[in-house]
């Protein structure tokens, strides 16, 4: 039976403000990134979603991000290395000790939105996270976006990598993201969506938003938790899945 990892971000809302919905969520994905304070979250709410992740046999990863609350982690920052380096470290460490409190533990990292998007394939930030995370605990799995640099990058600097793919993001014919500024790039057919993640499960393909036919090995599958419809999507995906015969666990059981 084929198998793959289906993970949402989460831990997102921010004292009244609400974002997402994380008991939901956690009902369908079998990973989840939860957010470590910088770009949202707050410790009270993380804290909440670490626990309720550990309930249900949820496996939790570092979403880490520049520092960027008001941007919500979606603005680029020409940070110096040895910033972004402590940065990383600080959000894993402080997650690592919430999970510790909540009885279980934090075997990914996954960077969030502008820095996840600029250490795919910029060498010097890509290489700061990869240190930060070597310091930290060199046993943690760097989760990056499929066919991108970062994980040659990260393999040949000895961590172990996951390749991931978006459930809700559209393509380009490159096998890059569309961009968010870009009309096409949020898909939200929960149908389509399904039909296309099985797709990719099966065959390691996806259609490109021109049309074309493009090669994309993944592991993981992201459904992003702030999207419009994000818990209609996962259990649309999961469904479809256990319909097919692919079964949904975490990359972290594989071995």
């Amino acid at each position: 039976m084929p198998a793959i990892d289906l993970n949402s971000d989460l831990g997102e809302s921010y004292g009244a403000w609400r974002m997402g919905d994380d008991a939901a969520m956690l009902a369908v994905v079998s990973s989840a990134n939860i957010a470590c304070g910088f770009h949202a979250g707050d410790p009270s709410g993380i804290y909440k979603t670490v626990k309720a992740a550990a309930d249900r046999g949820v496996v939790i990863g570092a979403h880490v991000s520049y520092p960027d609350r008001v941007g919500f982690g979606r603005r680029d920052m020409d940070v110096t290395s040895e910033e972004l380096i402590a940065d990383v470290i600080y959000q894993i460490g402080a997650l690592k000790g919430l999970a510790a409190a909540a009885g279980t533990s934090v075997p990914y990292v996954k960077p969030h939105g502008a820095l996840y998007n600029r250490i795919a394939n910029d060498p010097r930030q890509g290489q700061a996270v990869i240190d930060a995370i070597k310091a930290i605990d060199p046993a943690l799995v760097l989760m990056g976006l499929a066919n991108a640099p970062i994980l040659d990058l990260a393999a040949k600097a000895g961590l172990k990598v996951v390749a991931e793919a978006f459930a809700d993001r559209a393509y380009t014919p490159k096998g890059e993201l569309v961009s968010r500024r870009e009309a096409g790039a949020m898909l939200h057919d929960a149908q389509e969506i399904a039909d296309r993640m099985v797709q990719l499960a099966r065959s390691g393909t996806l259609q490109a938003i021109d049309g074309s036919v493009i090669n994309i090995e993944a592991q993981s599958i992201c459904v992003h938790g702030d999207s419009p419809g994000a818990v209609t999507i996962a259990e649309t995906i999961r469904e479809r899945f256990e319909a097919e015969g692919i079964d949904v666990s975490s990359f972290t059981k594989a071995g």
